[in-house]
């Protein structure tokens, strides 16, 4: 029997992915939780073969979550369950050493498969977003660069963000005009997007 731990925010997907695992008769869901701040103290309480983790958790993401258990509870094998199927959040994912990566549209028996196949070991991740994780290619922009654009993604404008970072207005102005060339951008906002979806504004 495998023992499931199911970390899901949206009380109607939760129910529903409990009754399509109940289905299976070597699966059997042990614990459920909301938020991702429990995760790790209910698996240490329930012990489980596996979590199922929605990445959008509140209280605490599910990769920081995961990478969390990886640490304090290793024999916890992990599978990221989302509809985030963005290359950046996969790499993020990989780095917090996830045993699987699924997307919620995948066909249900492919959750059942993936589950089975994390609890004994192995990787599983949906190929296309691998893919698409693949060719995007390592992030083109300098540290200075990110935080430059993590400070615009706040809301900050130039001038605030010249005063934080002990640069003028000026030098400002010059880097996010790199960052949208670099990132084949329209705009600022563009930017932002972008380099959010491709997992380098973190």
């Amino acid at each position: 029997m495998i023992r499931i731990l199911l970390a899901e925010d949206m009380h109607m997907v939760r129910g529903a992915l409990v009754a399509l695992l109940a289905l299976e008769d070597d699966l059997d869901v042990v614990a459920e939780v909301e938020r991702g701040d429990t995760i790790v103290s209910t698996v240490l309480e329930f012990r489980p073969d596996i979590a199922i983790i929605d990445v959008d958790l509140p209280g605490l993401d599910g990769l920081s979550a995961a990478a969390l258990l990886a640490e304090q509870a290793p024999w916890c094998r992990t599978l990221i369950l989302t509809s985030l199927g963005r290359p950046g959040t996969l790499r993020k994912a990989l780095a917090a050493r996830v045993g699987g990566f699924l997307l919620k549209e995948a066909p249900p028996a492919r959750l059942a498969y993936a589950v089975r196949e994390v609890a004994a070991g192995k990787r599983v991740i949906d190929p296309q977003l691998a893919l698409a994780a693949f060719d995007n290619g390592e992030n083109p922009l300098t540290p200075r660069e990110v935080e430059v654009l993590r400070l615009a993604a706040d809301g900050a404008e130039a001038a605030e963000i010249a005063i934080r970072l002990f640069l003028s207005v000026g030098t400002v102005r010059n880097y996010l005009t790199t960052i949208v060339t670099k990132l084949n951008a329209r705009n600022r906002v563009d930017a932002i997007r972008v380099a959010r979806e491709s997992g380098w504004l973190i």
